[in-house]
């Protein structure tokens, strides 16, 4: 058994790290792909949709299974529909079937990325939760990036196929060892709440209504980033499709994990002296450190979009990095803090939905769509909008109330 807090930490990252890689290996690949199936930019976006339908729309049902009892078996089963799901993707020989398997990595996915936390919350000490987030979200640049590093290399050499087989073979091994892990040990409530009264009391919370709005805003633009950067540097820079992976993958393992670390550094120091059980000004400390990321980050990515050339482009994304994922440790403490401890994974797994349904849902068709009609330049100037709509909804005063 698995029994050591880091060495769970440490198996769940090296997940998550998987999570993304298997998610951004169609991004990777996209050109080649629009080239066999002949399809428009509008088209290749809704890949993206499919995906987060799947996933939006089955993460409250593992959310609230994951309330009311165990975890591991939960996981398991997400690691390993999405890891084959990666694998049927590259067995696909038309835009139907590819579509098909994409919305089952959604659901495998979803899955993970709604238990996950909950686990670390458990095991981490309240001091160090911000810092254990950021280990744990740091996986996130990581992952993408090795996904357009490996699908970029992978493809020059053996085709757009391949890259989907390398990615979703680990998967399947690593799902096994989640069924060797040691649950914490829960305390449940005498009377577990309800469904309807665990959205109702969500909604009720400002703070968390506040970090989940400002979190799809966000969503929509890393999303929208995320699935057409190599395309972008591809069809408006003329770079080969491996070198902008091979650049775009630097820069978001770069960028990424250092603004990922810096922003757990920052959410620790920001609750530093503040109780484990004053959750209120914890809160907001968290969505202060998120709102300071996005109020630098909008501006950069619009530097970044109208750069005149492909290495000042590099230069500001790589910063605009750094900004952005500044919030991906406080944001998910913002959720976890802001609820009462027994709903948590409910509280995650609605979150999920919210930031998807009103975020990345519709930031890669959407810049597709616009991108049939307009430069695909102009189409991505709506994405540092989203980022600054994001810092509007964190913004938060330092004093208690609903400020």
């Amino acid at each position: 058994m698995i029994r050591r807090p880091y060495a769970v930490l440490a198996l769940l990252t090296a997940l998550n790290l998987f999570n993304y890689l298997d998610r951004l290996i169609l991004s990777a690949v996209l050109p080649r792909i629009e080239d066999q199936f002949n399809l428009s930019h509008g088209a290749s976006g809704l890949l993206a949709t499919v995906f987060l339908i799947g996933y939006f729309v089955t993460s409250p049902l593992f959310g609230t299974l994951a309330d009311r009892g165990k975890r591991k078996g939960l996981l398991a089963i997400g690691i390993g529909v999405w890891s084959l799901a990666t694998i049927a993707s590259g067995l696909s020989h038309s835009f139907l079937e590819l579509a098909v398997a994409r919305a089952f990595v959604g659901v495998g996915e979803a899955s993970y990325a709604t238990i996950a936390p909950t686990l670390i919350d458990d095991l981490a000490p309240p001091e160090r939760k911000g810092s254990w987030l950021a280990i744990f979200y740091s996986a996130m640049p990581i992952g993408a990036a090795l996904g357009y590093l490996t699908g970029g290399g992978v493809e020059r050499v053996y085709g757009w196929r391949a890259a989907f087989f390398v990615a979703g073979a680990p998967g399947v091994l690593l799902a096994v060892l989640c069924l060797l892990v040691a649950e914490p040990v829960r305390v449940f409530s005498q009377t577990r709440p309800s469904v309807l009264h665990s959205w109702r009391t969500l909604t009720r919370s400002s703070l968390y209504v506040r970090g989940v709005l400002g979190y799809a805003a966000t969503t929509f633009a890393v999303g929208g980033f995320a699935f057409w950067v190599p395309t972008y540097l591809f069809r408006h820079y003329d770079l080969t499709l491996a070198n902008a992976n091979k650049g775009v993958g630097l820069i978001t393992v770069l960028g990424g994990a250092l603004g990922t670390a810096i922003g757990g550094v920052c959410s620790d120091r920001a609750t530093r002296g503040l109780s484990a059980g004053d959750h209120d000004r914890r809160t907001r400390a968290f969505l202060r450190v998120c709102a300071v990321g996005a109020v630098f980050a909008a501006p950069l990515a619009v530097l970044a979009i109208v750069a005149p050339t492909s290495k000042l482009f590099f230069v500001f994304f790589g910063v605009c990095e750094i900004a952005i994922f500044l919030s991906a440790s406080p944001i998910n403490a913002v959720i976890l803090e802001s609820v009462p401890h027994e709903i948590r994974a409910t509280a995650m797994a609605v979150s999920i939905f919210a930031i998807h349904m009103l975020g990345d849902l519709w930031s890669p068709p959407g810049v597709g769509i616009l991108a049939d009609h307009v430069p695909m330049q102009s189409a991505m100037l709506i994405l540092p909008i989203a980022i600054a709509l994001g810092a509007t909804a964190w913004w938060t005063r330092k004093g208690t109330g609903h400020g």
